[in-house]
């Protein structure tokens, strides 16, 4: 066990940890202070307290509001989990009965993904966990590890190219990119589509920048080839209904395309030039690991996802 200095928290109450979180969360002294049941005035005189004994502002106030310091941004990384794993030790509970436990989780991922993943999860959860339920919130690698730290979401799917030290990962299943179309407006000579009838035909885009070039025309530039996108969202619900109606193509990742082919009678061919494979996994707060429901969630989606074939 390591050893503890008790005199290095001589300088800090450690209730102040509670306003530290309250603040980062509110981004304002007054919600701040509904939020703990106190005034204004004392939370203002425990952020003062909290500012001399960590030795920073912490929190500045900007146009968007208390706006925490890059020195408060990087305590929320310990003390969140920290606060997180008190909570759940003071109202642990012995084990996770998933037959007979009432708890809502969130996760959060990409439209694609919910898709894809929710429906046959959410048949298993009602078959082994009846009490259980799931809120979905958008997510994807940029936000979905401060969503993890901040705890808007419990656990995280998707591609994590980096996984920080105080989180966990585990991998689901691995994917690429295809192209999917409505064979009776896209003709093609073979059920593999060509790079000629590729460029020939309009192109739809999602891109999480909302742009209208991506990884896929950086790969054609480089071979010194372009394509005509015509249509870019941050969602890939729209795509599917679009390429029914007008002889286009969208280029989605093999979940994605598994889905709509399934659901709308769409074609999927694979594309006429390489592209990267990816991997889907989970990510969840290392602090989490004590959670028996979310460790129980986890195992459940692993067993379910983890050989899901890809087209």
């Amino acid at each position: 066990m390591e050893y503890i200095n008790e005199s290095d928290f001589r300088r800090l109450d450690l209730n102040l940890l509670l306003v530290f979180h309250a603040l980062l969360h509110e981004r304002s002294v007054t919600r701040a202070a509904q939020r703990l049941f106190i005034g204004q005035p004392a939370l203002s005189g425990a952020l003062k307290r909290l500012r001399a004994a960590l030795g920073d502002e912490l929190f500045v106030r900007t146009s968007h509001g208390m706006t925490p310091t890059p020195r408060a941004l990087e305590l929320a990384r310990v003390i969140e989990p920290l606060l997180l794993s008190l909570q759940q030790a003071l109202h642990a509970q012995p084990a996770f009965d998933p037959a007979t436990a009432k708890r809502v989780f969130r996760i959060g991922l990409s439209d694609a993904l919910e898709v894809a993943l929710m429906p046959q999860l959410m048949q298993r959860l009602s078959e082994q966990a009846p009490g259980v339920r799931l809120i979905a919130r958008a997510a994807d690698r940029t936000n979905a590890p401060g969503m993890l730290d901040a705890t808007e979401i419990e656990l995280a799917v998707g591609v994590f190219i980096e996984c920080a030290a105080w989180h966990r990962q585990r991998a689901l299943f691995g994917w690429h990119f295809v192209c999917v179309y409505n064979a009776a407006l896209v003709k093609t000579r073979g059920k593999r589509i060509t790079l000629q009838e590729y460029l020939h035909h309009p192109h739809l885009l999602t891109s999480f920048s909302a742009d209208l070039s991506g990884l896929v025309d950086d790969l054609l530039r480089e071979q010194g080839h372009a394509r005509q996108v015509v249509f870019s969202s941050r969602n890939f619900a729209t795509s599917p209904f679009i390429v029914r109606q007008m002889p286009a193509i969208t280029t989605v990742p093999t979940f994605a395309a598994a889905t709509w082919r399934d659901a709308l009678g769409l074609a999927v061919s694979p594309l006429p030039f390489e592209t990267p494979a990816y991997e889907v996994s989970l990510l969840w707060a290392a602090a989490r690991d004590g959670d028996p429901g979310l460790q129980w969630l986890i195992g459940l989606m692993a067993e379910v996802f983890g050989e899901k074939p890809v087209c």
